[in-house]
């Protein structure tokens, strides 16, 4: 059995029944903001144990954000970890040719000079999405 979080987020949607894209897709507008609602709780939950703790809940709350982000990723028919790999790609790029590193005073890495935006368009078309599809 695979351990890709793509593929047991699929094995879970398969197995309840929920919808399984294959190619990048808007859905109805009900079943969008139903995803956002759970993405958003799964956050709240997040911020509030980061504070709170214990480690083995943050763990759990941390786990269940990407869970959901992978299952609305899915029924949107999104292959996530292709948009994850170009969003990689393009934080790669904050480093700079010297090896310097600018930070935020919160130690946030901000863009540099060499900076390039992710290319998600592009990596949405590879899956087959045009922009302006319904």
């Amino acid at each position: 059995m695979s351990s890709s979080p793509a593929d047991l987020v699929r094995e879970f949607h398969l197995a309840f029944g929920l919808d399984v894209r294959t190619a990048p897709t808007q859905i109805p507008q009900a079943q969008a903001a139903h995803r956002g609602e759970l993405l958003a709780e799964e956050a709240a939950e997040v911020a509030e144990v980061s504070v709170t703790g214990p480690l083995d809940r943050l763990a759990h709350e941390l786990a269940d954000v990407v869970y959901v982000a992978y299952g609305t990723a899915l029924v949107h028919g999104i292959d996530l970890d292709q948009v994850i790999a170009e969003i990689h790609r393009s934080n790669m790029t904050k480093l700079g040719p010297d090896g310097q590193v600018a930070r935020r005073a919160d130690g946030k890495v901000l863009k540099g000079e060499h900076y390039e935006a992710p290319d998600v368009t592009g990596a949405l078309r590879r899956q087959g999405w045009e922009p302006g599809d319904a």
